[in-house]
């Protein structure tokens, strides 16, 4: 061999160790890391649907679905790393003989072109994605308020500078290989040497073909010994550094999203996981006094995050896809989904060391007494308070995260730690749990007033137990729920539903004052032994009813109803009453008249998707639905359906003041505001009620004197108390404000009585 070839030989052999050996380190490292995590059981069967879901989540790219420029780019340059590892094979062989082909393989055609044109496409799509980060990342010339609406704030950008140079380096030195080799090959006349086996380097290495064949070897050994050692140098880079996700990604996504909540492929939403021991088994609270002394409820340190928990936060790419939908982060709050999971993972991997050694030495005196167990979370800073419960679990963040990271249940676990544990959690919260506890509502209003809203009605509502023995005896149980036994704007709505049902002649009963709440915000708080109370106490009462049909006007009831009470042993066919509207009118049970009620004409409406609806349930066409057979012109917003940017209740933040940055509320009534509608229509009371201050305060910021006040408690810093029967009736805005209503209210206007 040439004095070249030998230099490169020996170069590549060193850096080949070197570099495996550094990525095996790095992926020891992240597997320790990930199991100092607790228990997590039923993340690897069934095995059949779990690789059906990974093969249509990799292959098909489902959550870039909104990205289209993104999705095609990723999915070329995702497939070409696999395709071209082989011209890394080929490029050892190179270094000894430049002529060098794999055996059986080497010239066969489909593999040629596979390696062809998956390095074209790398190189454009590697190039498509460079651009995209160069145009939305954040600039050191903007302000911090500029520069956070790049979903590119707060992430690495030197890490993907480098993984982006990897790549563009690697397709470049395949394409000059390739047009290097069929020179060569042209040179010794060799068969294979035809545009058939080069199809989009023939015409690049014709350039080549006048050159010495002593200088196309060197140049094919140089081009194969670059390719090998940038390769190698990446190996080295992302082992010493098994934080950086932007690089790991590629690895541990595939275990991420086979280790997914849900098998089929749905996101990691609706129900909560379940409070679980250090055993990763559900706990049942309701006997507490069986729990040992020690037990650690919720998370509170890092070590107290499940494996998988553990594995989310090392696969984490930082593309900042969650920190652009997150509502809280868009109004100026502290709460970044992304950066919340980067601060956990850089103390994960700073603190798993210690955990693994505490562990090796069991119960002694030392290993109890290390500093570096037990950190709490929050009380050192490793997640901002303000952050923490900034979130409105409203699961922007899960429905985008293209690795399958779930957010919203490391956040709730989290706030269950600091409050069964505690006892840290705000202020205002310390009343709504005691209102729950002792009067069965969040308004701490008497159970005998949950009937206050069947005043007035030209027929009677019946009561199971009292008007009717059981549940069995109607179509449906029509549970109320607090919002819409109390909250005068959600009486509007349970009214309007129960004079749709009563003309669809549709048979309905309720539980009066046997309804207590459902738990949800209780559970979102944190306070699962509070929820597990009166999620036990609602499943008992709706057993003893006979219920196995219940139709809800809350979106948050809704889900708690159908996919949370099964956990509690309450298995009842749940409908939103959008659903069961819906289905009325398809069988032509309930018309609408478009030309009768306020405006009819010609109105136009807006329609905001609640999250714990659409998100969170896929709930999108029946809503829609009803308002097209009202006759009703829908102007959709530019976020909708899957996008639909929260209204700011969602994870107990109804109960919450909302003191930093912009109220989430405000900024979604301004974008219902700017499509001209006439109406603002919803499917969730806590909806109604902060669209309507929404829209209030909206108004009253572009000077319009005609804007209704906000519900009492509203201050000029954006703070607002919930609206309870002592505030103002939500009668329709004056002249130039849009309504807000739910949608039954609006098909009630329009109902054909004829």
């Amino acid at each position: 061999m040439s004095g070249v070839r030998v230099v490169a030989v020996v170069l590549a052999a060193v850096a080949t160790v070197v570099g495996v050996a550094a990525f095996v380190r790095g992926a020891v490292v992240i597997v320790r890391t990930v199991r100092t995590g607790r228990p997590l059981p039923g993340r690897w069967a069934p095995v059949g649907p779990r690789l059906a879901t990974l093969a249509r989540e990799v292959l098909g790219h489902g959550r870039f679905q909104h990205r289209p420029v993104v999705r095609v780019a990723h999915w070329v340059v995702m497939v070409s790393f696999p395709v071209l590892v082989i011209t890394l094979l080929t490029g050892y062989g190179q270094l000894v003989d430049p002529r060098y082909g794999l055996p059986l393989v080497g010239h066969w055609y489909p593999l040629e072109w596979a390696v062809e044109a998956f390095a074209w496409l790398g190189l454009l799509g590697i190039g498509a994605l460079v651009v995209v980060r160069q145009r939305t990342r954040p600039r050191a010339s903007q302000s911090e308020g500029e520069q956070r609406r790049s979903r590119f704030f707060g992430s690495n950008q030197v890490w993907a500078y480098v993984v982006e140079a990897t790549v563009l380096l690697v397709v470049v030195a395949v394409l000059v290989l390739r047009s290097l080799e069929y020179a060569l090959g042209v040179q010794d006349g060799a068969a294979w040497a035809t545009a058939a086996h080069f199809p989009l380097t023939a015409w690049l290495g014709g350039a080549w073909t006048g050159a010495a064949p002593a200088t196309l070897e060197t140049a094919v050994v140089v081009v194969a010994l670059v390719k090998i050692l940038v390769s190698m140098a990446w190996f080295v880079v992302v082992g010493l550094l098994p934080t950086m996700g932007v690089a790991w990604h590629r690895f541990l996504a595939v275990v991420n999203v086979y280790a997914r909540r849900e098998p089929d492929g749905a996101p990691a939403l609706g129900p909560l996981v379940p409070l679980r021991d250090a055993a990763g088994e559900p706990l049942d609270l309701t006997a507490v006094e069986d729990l040992p002394e020690d037990a650690r409820l919720g998370v509170g340190a890092v070590e107290d995050l499940p494996w998988k928990g553990l594995l989310d936060v090392a696969t984490c790419t930082e593309c900042g896809r969650c920190q652009d939908q997150c509502p809280a982060w868009a109004t100026g709050k502290p709460l970044s989904p992304k950066l919340l999971t980067l601060a956990l993972r850089d103390h994960a991997a700073a603190t798993a060391p210690y955990v693994r050694a505490a562990r090796a030495a069991g119960a002694s005196d030392e290993a109890q007494a290390d500093p570096h167990l037990g950190v709490d979370l929050v009380g050192s800073g490793v997640v901002d308070a303000d952050a923490l419960w900034a979130c409105t679990t409203c699961g922007a963040c899960v429905q985008q995260c293209p690795v399958d990271i779930e957010h919203v249940d490391t956040i709730v676990d989290i706030r269950r730690y600091q409050t069964l544990m505690e006892s840290a959690f705000p202020a205002e919260l310390g009343g709504t749990f005691t209102k729950l506890e002792r009067r069965g509502n969040p308004w701490g209003l008497p159970a005998r007033q949950r009937l206050d809203w069947a005043k007035g009605l030209q027929f009677d509502v019946p009561v199971v137990g009292v008007d009717v023995e059981s549940a069995a005896e109607v179509d449906w149980l029509f549970w109320v729920g607090c919002a819409g036994a109390f909250e005068d704007r959600a009486k509007r709505t349970t009214r309007a539903v129960a004079e749709l049902l009563h003309a669809a002649g549709t048979a309905f009963a309720v539980l009066g004052d046997g309804e207590t709440c459902t738990g949800d915000p209780a559970r979102r708080a944190g306070n699962e032994a509070l929820y597990q109370m009166l999620a036990a106490q609602n499943v008992e009462t709706l057993t003893e009813a006979g219920a196995t049909r219940v139709v809800v006007t809350c979106a948050h009831c809704f889900n708690t109803l159908s996919r949370e009470y099964p956990a509690m042993g309450g298995r009842f066919e749940v409908v939103h009453h959008t659903q069961l509207l819906d289905r009325l009118v398809g069988e032509g049970r309930l018309r609408f008249a478009p030309g009768v009620g306020e405006d009819a004409d010609g109105a136009t409406v807006t329609y905001h998707d609640p999250c714990y609806l659409g998100r969170h349930n896929q709930v999108y066409a029946p809503p829609r639905e009803l308002l097209a057979a009202a006759g009703v012109e829908v102007a959709e917003m530019p976020r909708n359906r899957e996008t639909s940017f929260c209204c700011g209740a969602g994870g107990a933040r109804m109960w919450m003041e909302e003191t930093i940055g912009e109220r989430i509320g405000t900024v979604r009534a301004a974008e219902a505001v700017a499509t001209g509608a006439s109406t603002i229509a919803t499917a969730c009371p806590f909806c109604t009620v902060m669209l309507g201050d929404g829209v209030a305060a909206h108004a009253r910021a572009a000077g319009d004197a005609s804007a209704p006040a906000a519900a009492d408690g509203a201050a000029s810093t954006g703070t607002r108390a919930p609206a309870g029967p002592d505030a103002p009736a939500a009668a329709r805005p004056q002249v130039g404000v849009p309504e807000v209503a739910d949608i039954a209210v609006l098909l009630l206007d329009r109902l054909d009585r004829g």
